[in-house]
Order: C-alpha cells, then sequence, then structure tokens
C-alpha cells in the first residue's frame, strides 16, 4: 500500500475508528503539520553538517516518526481541502522548474528572484 489513495484512506479510516473527524479541521491540522515539523528541527538543532548527518544515524527512527506525522497530517489535509496531493505536487514541480531553470539553478541555493 504506497500510492497517496490509499494511504489517504488508511489515515481516514484510523482517524475516523477513533471519531477524531471533528478535530480535523483545515486550521488544526495546519497547527498539527507545522508542530510536527518543529519537533524534526528539533532533533538537528544547534548540529553542524557532520552534527546532523550523525542525528539522521543515531536517531533514524524518532526522525521517521516525526516524518510520517507530517505527512499523515498533509495525506489528511489535502483530502479534506478536496486536493488531489499527487496531481498537486506535479503541478508545483512543474512551476518550480519554470523558476529554477537548470541552466540558473545548477549548484546554487538562491532563491529564484535572485537567479
Amino acid at each position: 500500500m504506497d500510492s497517496i489513495a490509499a494511504l489517504t484512506r488508511r489515515i481516514q479510516q484510523f482517524r475516523d475508528e477513533r471519531d477524531w473527524l471533528q478535530f480535523h479541521n483545515p486550521k488544526e491540522l495546519a497547527a498539527a503539520i507545522a508542530i510536527e515539523s518543529a519537533e524534526i528541527q528539533e532533533l538537528f538543532l544547534w548540529q553542524d553538517h557532520a552534527g546532523s548527518q550523525e542525528v539522521a544515524r543515531d536517531k533514524a527512527e524518532a526522525l521517521a516518526d516525526e516524518v510520517a506525522d507530517v505527512a499523515i497530517y498533509l495525506f489528511e489535509m489535502a483530502a479534506i481541502l478536496g486536493l488531489d496531493l499527487g496531481a498537486a505536487m506535479l503541478a508545483k514541480m512543474e512551476k518550480n522548474a519554470e523558476k529554477y531553470p537548470v541552466e540558473k539553478a545548477r549548484g546554487s541555493a538562491k532563491k529564484y528572484t535572485e537567479l
């Protein structure tokens, strides 16, 4: 089970078995995504590049849990908003390809307005 639609159905089943839809409105899901994202950041806090690589190895399970939490809330938010998440991701990648053409963006961390 790895398609966006299949995962979303499983997330909704889990939620519905617990009668949590009443709590899962767009505002609350946006907050949950931000909070879970901050928990990922917390694991890397004050680490340089080498330290962050060590954290990624040593705390792989905790990182996987936090990344999964973000994805779960994101998938549910997309469903509640009526978004086709896969289509939205592909459309955004197309927009990014226009903003960041390879010949200008390759190897650069600059924002598209600075390229």
